[in-house]
């Protein structure tokens, strides 16, 4: 039988190391307050005491791990060339992804929560991406937002992040050992996708035709 929480914290730490557990082994639709209770070995009602309902729990897992991927890409290496930095947060954020596939379909690939009932969850979702939108900024030269440019930060934020994001559950896919692909393809795919994203940011920039 799973050890006992000694104490009202431990017991609220433990439920949710056991959520993840949880759902690492058999998913996010078998995560319930009665599941991790009986992998804890206490009283179905115990979880109850920390979390009103199996929502706020999963909640309070997945806030927790968008504050850890925030970290994450805070502590990517800087550079003074803002599309260097630019580049250092894709480069963090493939890292993250591979690290950590299931925090990482947990933030992206899973339906949430009502983000309207748990805004400390969101709050630590909008972080994360507002460190994409701030590289964005600078690289944009942080225009004034009613600019052209300005109204570009969002957009460009938005395009950089589909394209990572793409680039990252792509490469978590089984459909990618399906192609045959030797391993140079392989270890030569998020290299050239970055350059490619590199010069597509560039050439956008340097047009006069920004929306």
């Amino acid at each position: 039988m799973a050890k006992r929480p000694a104490g009202a914290a431990d017991l609220r730490e433990s439920c949710l190391r056991e959520a993840l557990a949880v759902i690492e082994r058999s998913g996010v639709e078998a995560l319930s307050l009665r599941e991790v209770a009986r992998g804890l070995g206490v009283s179905h009602q115990a979880p109850y005491k920390h979390f009103a309902s199996r929502d706020h729990l999963l909640a309070e897992v997945v806030r927790r791990i968008y504050d850890g991927f925030a970290r994450h890409l805070d502590d990517r290496p800087r550079h003074d060339d803002p599309y260097g930095d630019l580049g250092a947060i894709g480069e963090a954020y493939l890292a993250y992804a591979r690290a950590h596939p299931l925090q990482y379909r947990l933030m992206f690939a899973t339906p949430l929560p009502d983000p309207a009932a748990h805004p400390a969850m969101m709050a630590s979702a909008r972080h994360a991406f507002a460190i994409l939108n701030e590289a964005i900024d600078r690289v944009h030269g942080r225009p004034d937002a009613a600019s052209p440019a300005g109204r570009a930060v969002p957009l460009d934020a938005l395009y950089v992040w589909a394209t990572v994001h793409g680039l990252a559950s792509i490469m978590q896919a089984s459909a990618m050992r399906t192609l045959a692909l030797p391993e140079s393809i392989h270890a030569a795919v998020e290299p050239h996708a970055m350059g490619r994203l590199h010069a597509a940011m560039t050439a956008a920039l340097s047009s006069k035709d920004l929306p």
